[in-house]
C-alpha cells in the first residue's frame, strides 16, 4: 500500500450535497415499500446502457438497445451492436465484483469490450492522449506508470475513509485521468462508479 492520497478538498458545500442527496435517496426508499420489480430494475439497466454508450458516441435508441436485448434483429453498426451485448453482459456481472479488486477491474474491461479491443481486460502499453479535433485535452500518464497508479487509487478506495458518493466520483475522476486502457475508459469509469455507488 502506497498511502496514495486522491487531491481533494472537502468543502461544506460538498457535504451539503451529500446530505440532499441522503435524503432524497431516503425519501425514495421510503415511498418504496416494496422492492423493485424485475421488469423496472431491467428497464434501468436498459436506459443506463443506452446513456453510457450514448457518451462514447453510439447511436442506437432506446428502443434499439431494447431490441438487441431482446435478441431481436437490429438495423444498426455490428459495433454498436456488439458494443450493447457487452455492455447488458457486464452490468449483469456487477453484483460478483469487488470495487477494490484489481483482477475484477481488468475481467470487466474485457467483458465490456470483447470483440470491440485488442487489448480488452489488459492495461495499456503505449501513451494515449485526450484530443478535441487536433487539440490535446489531457496527456494521460505514462504506460509504465499505468498499474501502479491504479493499485494505488483501488487501495485509496479500499480504506473507505470518504463518504461512499465522493469516493465514487473522485475515483472516477482519477481513474479517467489515468485512463489505463487504450479503450474504453469511459465506460469503465461509469460501470466502477455504478459499482461503488451500489455497494
Amino acid at each position: 500500500m502506497s498511502g496514495y492520497r486522491p487531491p481533494l478538498t472537502i468543502t461544506p458545500a460538498m457535504l451539503d450535497s451529500v446530505e440532499q442527496i441522503g435524503e432524497a435517496l431516503g425519501r425514495c426508499v421510503a415511498t418504496t415499500a416494496t422492492e423493485l420489480s424485475p421488469q423496472l430494475r431491467r428497464a434501468n439497466r436498459i436506459r443506463t446502457i443506452q446513456a453510457s454508450l450514448a457518451i462514447e458516441n453510439n447511436t442506437l435508441s432506446l428502443e434499439q438497445v431494447t431490441a438487441v436485448l431482446e435478441g431481436k434483429r437490429v438495423l444498426g453498426l455490428p459495433r454498436e451492436i456488439q458494443e450493447v451485448r457487452n455492455a447488458f453482459s457486464a452490468y449483469e456481472q456487477l453484483p460478483a465484483w469487488q470495487a477494490t479488486s484489481r483482477a475484477d477491474l481488468l475481467a470487466a474491461h474485457g467483458l465490456l469490450m470483447a470483440g470491440l479491443d485488442d487489448r480488452a481486460g489488459q492495461f495499456r502499453h503505449s501513451g494515449v492522449g485526450i484530443y478535441r479535433g487536433e487539440t490535446l485535452l489531457q496527456m494521460a500518464p505514462p504506460a509504465n506508470r499505468v498499474s501502479g497508479l491504479v493499485q494505488d487509487l483501488l487501495d485509496w478506495l479500499a480504506q473507505g475513509e470518504q463518504h461512499p458518493l465522493l469516493a465514487s466520483c473522485v475515483f472516477h475522476y482519477e481513474f479517467e485521468f489515468i485512463h489505463p486502457f487504450t479503450d474504453g475508459n469511459g465506460r469503465m469509469g461509469r460501470l466502477w462508479q455504478t459499482l461503488i455507488l451500489s455497494r
